[in-house]
């Protein structure tokens, strides 16, 4: 058996995220799916983490096991050439037997992008959240880089999530604003909980709109309640940007 390392995007606003669900369309399934037909095989992909409904990956990195004796390039090849238009593999490579796509990574990077003109885009529409508010992405910088480091984020986690615990560390976090109208968020975090980096989105737009102070904003994560936060961001404005791996 060959172990196979693929690096993955998609557009996931038809999809109901990462994962296999029963009678609902996965990126997952599709893959499994597309590939077992040119391996001739089962197949099962392991991905380095979920993405919910409608969030999109520039960079997925899953793996999977096969038998088959095809060569790298023919076999991403034959792939790619049954893979609906909104899913590409756009590099695959036989790795060691001990990779593993999830419990290798050592760290993912999340993107947010905000559209924030006073008339919303046709053309990004599925692809930025629409602000037509003036946001203050000053403010934000500074409520945003209270959130480095190692913290619980129990304020920004969704409601009933199930997890030994909800301490995370994040690494980076960097807000843009161009002349286009559009504010990047960039978020590079050990691992992450579910709906964490649209529960912190949201919670910045509210800091952007004046509606609360950076300081509310550090009084929010130190609270450890889900209500206490702002809204959760739309998933379309949502990209898994890079998955990292120790060398």
């Amino acid at each position: 058996m060959r172990t196979i390392k693929i690096i993955v995007e998609y557009d996931g606003y038809d999809y109901h995220g990462w994962q296999r669900q029963k009678n609902r369309l996965t990126v997952q399934q599709v893959l499994e799916e597309k590939i077992g037909i040119i391996a001739d095989e089962k197949i099962k992909v392991v991905g380095s983490g979920r993405t919910d409904a409608g969030v999109h990956a520039l960079n997925q990195v899953a793996h999977f096991k096969t038998s088959s004796k095809l060569e790298s390039d023919r076999l991403c090849y034959g792939i790619n050439s049954l893979l609906p238009a909104d899913i590409v593999i756009k590099q695959l490579t036989e790795v060691g037997d001990d990779f593993h796509a999830q419990n290798d990574a050592a760290s993912k990077t999340y993107l947010y992008r905000i559209y924030n003109r006073p008339v919303r885009s046709v053309l990004h529409r599925h692809y930025a959240w629409h602000i037509p508010y003036a946001l203050d992405v000053k403010q934000m910088q500074e409520a945003a880089c209270l959130i480095i480091g190692p913290h619980d984020f129990s304020s920004f986690c969704a409601t009933g999530t199930d997890v030994a615990t909800r301490d995370r560390t994040v690494i980076s976090v960097d807000i843009e604003s161009g002349a286009d109208g559009f504010i990047s968020i960039w978020v590079e975090a050990t691992g992450f909980l579910r709906y964490m980096v649209r529960n912190i989105v949201g919670t910045l737009v509210d800091v952007g709109r004046g509606k609360i102070t950076p300081g509310n904003f550090r009084d929010i994560l130190h609270a450890r309640d889900r209500t206490k936060a702002g809204p959760t961001a739309p998933p379309y404005g949502l990209f898994l940007k890079d998955v990292k791996y120790l060398p």
